[in-house]
């Protein structure tokens, strides 16, 4: 499963410098298989927080003990689907 989160971010500094510890707390997580801070080339104020994981379940209980931090970051978050099922075609 992968888990994807858009942000439109105009203090990148600041943005990264608070998503740092978001992330090494998921990577920390059981069912955590690896995941990235990614910026736009196209459009430099489009972030993406992409994580992949072992199944959803594992996703929603990381979320858990790091919404206090995690929260205040959805005020730039895009509304969109961010839970994605892998399909592999092979």
């Amino acid at each position: 499963m992968i888990a994807i989160t858009r942000y439109r971010v105009t203090d990148d500094a600041d943005f990264t410098a608070r998503m740092r510890p978001i992330l090494t707390a998921l990577a920390a997580s059981p069912g955590y298989l690896d995941g990235h801070l990614a910026r736009s080339v196209d459009e430099p104020d489009l972030w993406a927080l992409i994580t992949r994981w072992e199944g959803a379940g594992y996703y929603r209980r990381a979320l858990g003990p790091i919404r206090h931090e995690f929260v205040p970051l959805s005020a730039l978050a895009i509304d969109e689907p961010g839970a994605y099922e892998v399909i592999d075609p092979k």
